[in-house]
C-alpha cells in the first residue's frame, strides 16, 4: 500500500513540473501543442524502407535468421584475420588475372567506353598512347570505340585502382598477399599529385612519368621487396591509424612508415645509385604513396570473404564516374548492384564551382569497405582540413558507422575514441533498417579529362544500392530460417 502511495505522489510531482513534448510523425500535432503553450520537440522519423511492405518483411525475415547471423560472423571474422603482405611489383599482364594485350581494367562497375565519364574516357586514352597502342588522342579514341578493346571492371580481376582506376598491360602494379588464405590484389603504383592518369591526364609528362615507374622504378621497389621479405601492411595500418591518418586520403603517416621500411632495401638493391636515388625521392615526395597500397590489402581481405552462404555483408563499394555499385558476400563475387553515382560536397579549390565536378568516381571507397578510411575519421582530424566539416563532425560520422557494422576490428583501434576497433562488415540489413548510408571520403574530380583534382568531400552510397541487395537476396535465399 505504501508503495502505491509513492508512486501516486511521484505521479503528481511529475505533472507539477514543466514536461518537454516530443513529437514523433506528423508536424500539425506539434503545431497544436505550441498553441496550447508547450514546449514540442520535433522527431523527424519515417518508418524502414519508407514502409514498403514487401522490403520491410524481407527485414524482418534475414534480421533474426540464425543463419544468417552466423555467416555474417564467420565472412568478418575471414576480413579481420587476413595478413596482407607486399610481395612484389611486376607488370600487369604477367600477374593480374584475366589480363591481355587488348584489355584495359577501369574503377568501378562494369561500364562501355561511350558512357564512360570524360575523367575515365580521358585515362583509357592515355593508357592507349602509353602502351604504344595509337599515336595521338584522336587514334586513341578511334581504337576505345571500335569494340578491339576489352573493358572490365578492376574489381572482376582481383584489383583495384584509385578514380579513373585504369590498368593497361604494361602497367607495373603492386602484389599484395593475403598470407591468411592465399589470394592476392593488385594496384597500379600511386603517380603522385598534380597532372596525373588517375584524373585522365595524358599529356607528354603523364606519359613519360608511367614510362619511368615501369623501367626505372618498379625493377628497385621489386628487388627491394624481395629482399624485405615482404612487406606488413597490416602492421603499418595498424601504426598509421594511430598516428592520424585513415589510409584512404590521409596517408602522411603510412607512406613515412612504408618509406622508412623499404629504403635501406632500395639502396642494397645493387641498381645504380642514381636510379636508387630517384625511386626514393619518388616515394618520399608523394603522401599519397600508401593509398595504392591500402587499397590491395583491403581488397585482399574483402575478397577471402567472398560467397560465405547466407551472408549480408558487403565486400566492395566502388564507382565508376557515372554508377555506384557494390557487392555482398552471399550473393557472389562477380554480381553488381547499382545505382547512378551521388556528387561529392565538400570543399572545392578556388575557381572551381559545383558545376565543374564529375560524379562519385574511383575503386578507393574499398577502405571505408574494410572499416578504415571515412570509418576511421574520428582518428584522423587532420582530415578534416581537406573535406570539409569539423573534428566533432568527424568522430560522429565514425560513431554512426557502429550501427551498420557486424564487428569491432581491434587490429585498427582509433586512440580518440578510447582505442575502440573501427567498425568493420557492413551490412545491408542494418544500413536498410536504420537509415544510415555508408560514408565515404574522397577526392572530386573535374569532369572534363586532364583537369584533375579540384577538391575533396564526403559522399554516400545511393541507398537503392542497397535495396537491390536485399531483394536479390530474398530471391536466392527464400524464407530463411528465424531464430527464436
Amino acid at each position: 500500500m505504501t508503495e502505491e502511495v509513492s508512486l501516486m505522489n511521484r505521479t503528481n510531482e511529475l505533472f507539477q513540473e514543466q514536461l518537454t513534448i516530443l513529437n514523433v510523425g506528423a508536424p500539425n500535432f506539434r503545431e497544436d501543442l505550441k498553441l496550447q503553450g508547450q514546449q514540442v520537440t520535433q522527431i523527424k522519423w519515417q518508418p524502414p524502407m519508407d514502409g514498403d511492405q514487401e522490403l520491410l518483411e524481407l527485414l524482418d525475415r534475414y534480421s533474426f535468421d540464425d543463419g544468417v547471423v552466423e555467416a555474417n560472423r564467420k565472412a568478418v571474422d575471414i576480413v579481420m584475420s587476413a595478413s596482407p603482405v607486399l610481395i612484389g611489383i611486376e607488370p600487369a599482364y604477367k600477374v593480374v588475372p584475366g589480363m591481355t594485350e587488348d584489355t584495359i581494367l577501369h574503377s568501378g562497375p562494369p561500364i562501355t567506353w561511350d558512357h564512360m565519364c570524360g575523367t575515365m574516357q580521358g585515362a583509357v586514352i592515355g593508357a592507349l598512347l602509353y602502351e604504344g597502342r595509337a599515336a595521338d588522342e584522336g587514334e586513341a579514341r578511334q581504337l576505345a570505340a571500335s569494340g578491339r578493346i576489352t573493358f572490365s571492371p578492376c574489381h572482376e580481376h582481383s584489383a583495384v585502382g584509385p578514380m579513373a582506376g585504369i590498368i593497361s598491360p604494361s602497367m607495373p602494379v603492386h602484389i599484395v598477399e593475403n598470407r591468411t588464405t592465399g589470394n592476392r590484389a593488385y594496384c597500379s603504383v600511386n603517380e603522385g599529385l598534380g597532372k596525373v592518369l588517375r584524373f585522365g591526364a595524358f599529356s607528354s609528362s603523364v606519359l613519360e612519368r608511367l614510362r619511368w615507374i615501369e623501367k626505372e622504378f618498379a625493377p628497385v621497389l621489386n628487388k627491394a621487396v624481395e629482399m624485405a621479405g615482404g612487406v606488413d601492411l597490416k602492421l603499418i595500418t595498424a601504426q598509421a591509424v594511430q598516428m592520424g591518418d585513415e589510409c584512404h586520403n590521409r596517408n602522411k603517416a603510412a607512406t613515412s612508415l612504408f618509406f622508412k621500411e623499404i629504403t635501406p632495401f632500395m639502396v642494397q638493391s645493387g641498381y645504380p645509385m642514381p636510379q636508387v636515388l630517384r625511386a626514393i625521392d619518388f616515394i618520399r615526395s608523394n603522401d599519397h604513396y600508401f593509398l595504392n597500397l591500402s587499397m590491395p590489402a583491403c581488397k585482399s581481405a574483402l575478397d577471402a570473404a567472398c560467397g560465405v552462404e547466407r551472408s549480408t555483408v558487403v565486400t566492395a563499394m566502388a564507382r565508376n564516374g557515372v554508377e555506384f555499385g557494390i557487392k555482398v558476400s552471399g550473393l557472389g563475387k562477380d554480381r553488381w548492384f547499382t545505382a547512378p553515382a551521388n556528387f561529392v560536397e565538400g570543399l572545392l579549390f578556388p575557381g572551381y564551382g559545383p558545376e565543374d565536378a564529375n560524379p562519385d568516381l574511383g575503386d578507393s571507397a574499398i577502405t571505408e569497405t574494410m572499416g578504415i578510411g571515412g570509418f576511421a575519421m574520428g582518428a584522423s582530424p587532420a582530415i578534416t582540413q581537406f573535406v570539409g566539416g569539423t573534428v566533432s563532425d568527424a568522430i560522429n560520422y565514425t560513431r554512426s558507422m557502429y550501427s551498420i557494422t557486424t564487428a569491432e576490428n581491434n587490429n585498427y583501434s582509433l586512440p580518440p575514441l578510447d582505442f575502440k576497433g573501427t567498425a568493420t562488415g557492413i551490412d545491408i540489413l542494418k544500413v536498410l533498417e536504420t537509415g544510415i548510408i555508408p560514408v565515404i571520403n574522397t577526392g572530386i574530380a573535374h569532369k572534363v579529362p586532364g583537369i584533375g583534382q579540384i577538391g575533396a568531400g564526403i559522399v554516400h552510397p545511393p541507398r537503392e544500392c542497397f535495396v537491390k541487395a536485399l531483394e536479390a537476396f530474398g530471391e536466392r535465399y527464400g524464407d530463411g530460417n528465424k531464430g527464436e
